[in-house]
């Protein structure tokens, strides 16, 4: 057995119970397509990566793009270096090292769970261009997720999953103006789905 499938099953059962207290809604699985894809969602708490990668199939293992602060923190980083699939970034500076090892695992057909807000907001702002940069440069579809910002007891953890599309498609290599205007669509596209959400 994977890492992967054990921290995915793992996180199915401690998910299972926390549904008790906080269900999980997802909307749109039929909207995940087979193979290699970059996910891309709002990001409000630190749970966020984990309702998101149980929210898709397990046997397509989602790489999860992180902070490299947390990759120091006690007990926390032990699991998650032992798990194997968390690509630690260093914030504020070009980590071209973090960037080889995200456009490998989409080269190796996994999937690829990126924040473009590139932190923790309340509300949807802006995003860096990351994200759609990897997507255009290994030819792959982004899938726009939502995950709700209210939370609270007994209150529905809702997770829309968009359509998956693919951000660049003309004939030409992208320039850094692609790379923005590709980002500015898939910002929309996450606020969009967020309007979706049940009351």
């Amino acid at each position: 057995m994977r890492k992967y499938d054990f921290a995915h099953g793992m996180s199915k059962v401690i998910f299972g119970i926390g549904n008790l207290f906080k269900p999980t809604k997802v909307y749109g699985r039929e909207n995940i397509p087979r193979g290699p894809a970059v996910i891309c969602a709002n990001h409000v708490y630190n749970t966020d990566p984990f309702y998101i990668v149980t929210s898709f199939p397990r046997q397509e293992q989602v790489w999860i793009m992180a902070k490299e602060e947390i990759s120091h923190w006690p007990v926390v980083s032990s699991v998650l270096n032992w798990l194997g699939f968390i690509i630690w970034v260093k914030r504020g500076k070009a980590d071209v090292g973090a960037v080889k090892s995200a456009l490998k695992a989409l080269k190796g057909g996994d999937k690829l769970l990126i924040f473009p807000e590139g932190t923790r907001n309340d509300e949807i702002g802006d995003g860096k261009t990351g994200a759609a940069m990897m997507a255009i440069r290994s030819k792959v579809p982004i899938i726009p997720v939502h995950i709700s910002t209210q939370r609270g007891l007994f209150t529905p953890v809702r997770i829309h999953i968009g359509e998956a599309y693919l951000p660049f498609t003309e004939d030409r290599k992208a320039t850094t103006d692609d790379y923005q205007a590709a980002t500015d669509v898939l910002m929309e596209k996450i606020k969009a789905l967020g309007g979706e959400e049940a009351p």
